[in-house]
């Protein structure tokens, strides 16, 4: 090895993977070239390469996962970039600091008199190492970069939000889970969930980075992927402003917070349980300002005449019944506005209280201080109330004091968790009520789900050319549907925008009452009902199909009364975007989706090989527009391949749209392009590209930026 070799030639060379004719590497390369070349040639990893230059200097591999905080501050930050070093622990007086240049004798005299340690070297790759510096020195650096990509003059758009009823001095300071761009862009995404009608946020560390999906109409969507450390500094944001214990992961916690926008306030219920790596947050949403009339919730007749009947008695039990998220809750608070009047004194007792309902007294469940549903519903009781709405009949004791309540002339309003209105006897049978005592009290059950409506901007009418899935479902529900989802951008590509509800109302007549008293079946009382002129879930479902309001695949989905139903037969079966792209729910622990877009078919065959051949899934666009309903339909990707002259909307313009979206800021792009223009790669750079290649492209190349890109976002 000549003068002018570099240090990583000999390592290459004693290792056995110098190619012929030697590697050529002059020791004036810059550190990171080096590293990259040596690793291309020997057809190598980096992290392949380190494991070599670490025996080729008998030094050990450094663990970057184990970095203790005083070591870092031992170390300024300047010196760690400048040498491409990171402080990992002290030892016995020394510094253990991990390096990818153990030949660097000016680092190490530099490292030990900042940090009056002993120096002790261990080895990293250069590329290992400049993710975990940033991630360790600066991590505000990630959030304030996608917090500028999102929107320049993001700051003055969030003036208007602001977390609401701070407490005293005691409880911890809005800034103490990080700086002012932490702060703002976990405002964005609160702001975004609220403007786009989302009921919950989903913040969800994954084995590639964090994911953030929004429930919108009762579906889960991605709506953004980010490196997995500013996911977790965006939790603790959060938890600060519920007053929970940011230091604490390994147990389950749950809080709220209230936070104003502008004129508009939005309670946040804040429920956080540990993952093996970090921990998930879910965000449950309220906005009390869209508590309804019974008039808006949208029921049909004649089941909206039955409950109304039901809500004249003044004394008995009323459940509404279904899962959770089903608008029990919703359904209940119309019903309390619609019999609210001054001379009628409402108690609730709920957990939480949801909505705030004036003129109503509403007592907040605390567990911890005693305050359960029996114990609250005790003491309502001795309040003189008229109508007692109980949150949830959990359990014996609960039941038997709301049956008490109704034989003393109150109305009892609940929720309780059942399949069907019929369902609701065999429910309080299995608590261990009695059966007189039910027959007696029990007036009445709605069964509730909610279906999404179908998106009017974009729905196409049917006219009998019915697809082979909708072919089968029309077969099964004994109805052909009106018109079909599509998917536009104001539905986000979905096809629906905004819920129906589905509601069977069973209303006890004395036919039923006595079916209950001696025991009935819940057959038998499905029966009964029918014949009193109750329809089941089933036939109100079936009508909103008729009328053009739902699918036939959203009925499938929500009732799911036919079995083995094919694939595709799915929300937006007629789009081929969501027939192709990633489903954001079921595979988010898959292998890593790249999105390709080219509207060169060679390339894209070339491309999506090589990419295949590494193990990650290839969704195809042939140019920008296709490329845009993509991403805007909420499959998740971790890449996106993006060629600069395409047709109808180019390279530039996606990529300026990608990182005006919170949904896709994070996601890395490479851009492939086969200009010649030499500026190009400085100016898509500063617009947000991750790398940039030329084309004709090298696929080893190729797949080392690709890689190298994937490292980079965590994934």
């Amino acid at each position: 090895m000549n003068d002018s070799a570099h240090w990583l030639e000999g390592v290459l060379e004693k290792a056995g993977k110098s190619p012929e004719g030697g590697l050529s590497l002059l020791s004036s390369l810059p550190l990171d070239d080096a590293w990259e070349k040596a690793a291309e040639v020997a057809g190598i990893r980096q992290n392949e390469l380190a494991d070599l230059v670490a025996m080729f200097f008998h030094l050990p591999r450094a663990d970057l996962e184990e970095v203790e905080s005083k070591a870092l501050k031992l170390v300024p930050e300047s010196l760690a970039h400048e040498y491409t070093i990171l402080p990992l622990r002290e030892d016995y007086r020394r510094l253990v600091v991990a390096t990818a240049d153990p030949t660097n004798l000016e680092a190490e005299q530099s490292i030990g008199f900042a940090s009056g340690r002993g120096i002790s070297l261990v080895v990293a790759s250069h590329l290992e190492l400049q993710e975990a510096i940033t991630a360790q020195y600066s991590p505000d650096k990630d959030v304030a970069r996608i917090l500028f990509q999102v929107q320049p003059d993001i700051e003055d758009s969030l003036d208007d939000i602001k977390l609401i009823e701070e407490e005293d001095d005691a409880t911890p300071s809005l800034e103490d889970a990080g700086s002012g761009p932490l702060v703002n862009l976990t405002n964005v995404i609160l702001k975004e969930a609220v403007e786009s009608g989302a009921s919950d946020i989903h913040l969800q560390p994954m084995a590639h980075g964090g994911v953030i999906r929004y429930r919108i109409d009762g579906v889960l969507r991605n709506s953004g992927n980010m490196p997995l450390s500013v996911l977790t500094r965006v939790i603790s944001r959060i938890k600060i402003m519920a007053k929970l214990d940011i230091a604490d992961r390994l147990r389950p916690q749950d809080g709220r917070a209230k936070v104003g926008f502008g004129d508009k306030r939005v309670d946040l219920r804040i429920s956080t349980v540990p993952t093996r790596s970090s921990e998930k947050m879910v965000i449950r949403i309220l906005d009390a300002e869209e508590a309804k009339g019974l008039e808006e919730v949208g029921i049909q007749e004649p089941e909206i005449s039955h409950f109304q009947n039901l809500l004249t008695h003044r004394e008995g039990i009323v459940v509404v019944t279904g899962p959770t998220g089903s608008g029990k809750t919703t359904s209940l608070y119309a019903a309390l506005q619609h019999i609210h009047d001054e001379d009628i004194n409402i108690m609730t007792v709920e957990d939480p209280v949801e909505y705030e309902l004036p003129g109503l007294t509403q007592i907040q469940v605390e567990t911890k201080q005693g305050v359960t549903f029996a114990a609250a519903l005790r003491a309502i009781l001795r309040q003189d109330p008229d109508v007692v709405f109980v949150g949830e009949i959990r359990d014996l004791e609960t039941a038997q004091i709301a049956a008490q309540a109704s034989l003393t002339g109150h109305l009892v309003l609940s929720t309780l968790h059942t399949n069907d209105a019929a369902g609701t006897v065999g429910r309080f049978v299995d608590m261990g009520l009695d059966r007189p005592t039910l027959a007696e009290t029990l007036r009445g059950a709605l069964a509730q789900r909610l279906v999404r409506r179908i998106c009017p901007l974009c729905s196409e009418q049917v006219n009998g050319n019915l697809t082979e899935a909708e072919t089968q479902l029309a077969k099964e529900y004994g109805v052909e549907p009106v018109v079909r989802p599509v998917g536009c951008g104001g539905c986000g590509q979905t096809g629906y925008r905004g819920r129906l509800p589905l509601v069977e109302v069973v209303t006890v007549t004395p036919k039923l009452k006595e079916i209950i008293f001696t025991g009935g079946s819940a057959a038998e009382l499905q029966r009964a009902a029918r014949e009193e002129g109750s329809r089941s879930l089933r036939e109100v479902g079936v009508a909103r199909v008729k009328s053009g309001e739902t699918s036939l695949q959203e009925l499938e989905r929500v009732l799911g009364d036919v079995k083995g139903a094919p694939e595709g037969a799915g929300a937006g079966a007629g789009t081929g975007v969501e027939a192709a792209g990633v489903d954001a729910e079921d595979d988010l622990g898959g292998p890593p989706a790249i999105l390709l877009v080219d509207d060169d078919g060679a390339n894209r065959t070339i491309a999506k090989a090589l990419l295949e051949s590494e193990g990650h899934r290839v969704v195809e666009a042939e140019d920008g527009v296709e490329a845009m309903e993509y991403l805007q339909s909420g499959d998740a990707f971790s890449l996106m391949v993006l060629d600069l002259e395409m047709p109808r909307k180019d390279g530039r313009e996606v990529l300026k749209e990608t990182r005006a979206s919170i949904a896709t800021v994070g996601l890395p792009v490479i851009i492939l392009t086969g200009t010649t223009d030499p500026d190009a790669e400085l100016t898509l750079m500063e617009a947000g590209a991750d790398d940039y290649i030329r084309k004709p492209f090298d696929p080893r190349r190729f797949m080392i930026r690709v890689k190298a890109a994937l490292r980079r976002a965590g994934v």
